[in-house]
């Protein structure tokens, strides 16, 4: 077992930090379940997992984490329509075959077989539609992860942006104490002309 990491935490890791604990809040997770996924990865406690994602890394990732919730609502949402649909395609099934056994008379053994035909194919659109739905989830959490990172890549370049503008108004702070030096010396070098050449004349 390799001994528990107490150095300074890299941007990489930060970076991990905030994909594992963005990925549990998405999923409806605990904060203390993904620390702890994150501890086992670098060697570090979950203590000090939350404490590095409270103290520095959350702030990061406002607009990550706002999102993230959105989308455990959306997919909350989507279980709920989906548990809310299962239970309606059993019971179609099993009047499908009760209206059948009605209208055929007797139950014989081909009745059976067009029967078990037609719930084959119901099967197979189902598989289909499953594996479609599965492509389709795939697909959001791959766009999910590409959106994550853009979203923290914006919030760097924004903080950027906004220590350029900094830099920017003192530099021109700067030269503008420059440039009302530079007059005042020339006011007070072009004073004592005017004073040199007073004196000259009265002489």
């Amino acid at each position: 077992m390799s001994p528990t990491r107490q150095d300074a935490w890299t941007q990489d890791e930060d970076l991990l930090l905030a994909e594992i604990v963005l990925r549990h809040i998405r999923e409806g997770g605990t904060q203390l379940q993904a620390f702890e996924e994150v501890g086992k990865q670098l060697s570090r406690t979950s203590a000090a997992c939350g404490f590095r994602w409270n103290s520095y890394v959350r702030k990061q990732y406002k607009s990550g984490i706002e999102l993230s919730k959105k989308q455990r609502k959306d997919l909350k949402k989507q279980s709920n329509v989906s548990d809310f649909d299962q239970p309606k395609e059993v019971d179609l099934r099993e009047e499908s075959f009760k209206y059948e056994e009605i209208q055929n008379g007797p139950m014989t053994f081909d009745v059976v077989i067009n029967f078990l035909k037609g719930l084959q194919k119901k099967a197979e659109i189902s598989s289909s539609v499953q594996e479609d739905k599965e492509k389709s989830f795939e697909k959001i959490k791959e766009l999910e992860k590409k959106t994550f990172y853009l979203s923290a890549e914006n919030e760097r370049l924004e903080k950027n942006i906004k220590a350029i503008e900094e830099d920017y108004h003192s530099l021109i702070e700067i030269m503008e104490r420059a440039r009302k030096m530079v007059v005042l010396k020339e006011e007070d070098r072009l004073q004592k002309v005017k004073y040199q050449m007073k004196n000259e004349k009265v002489e």
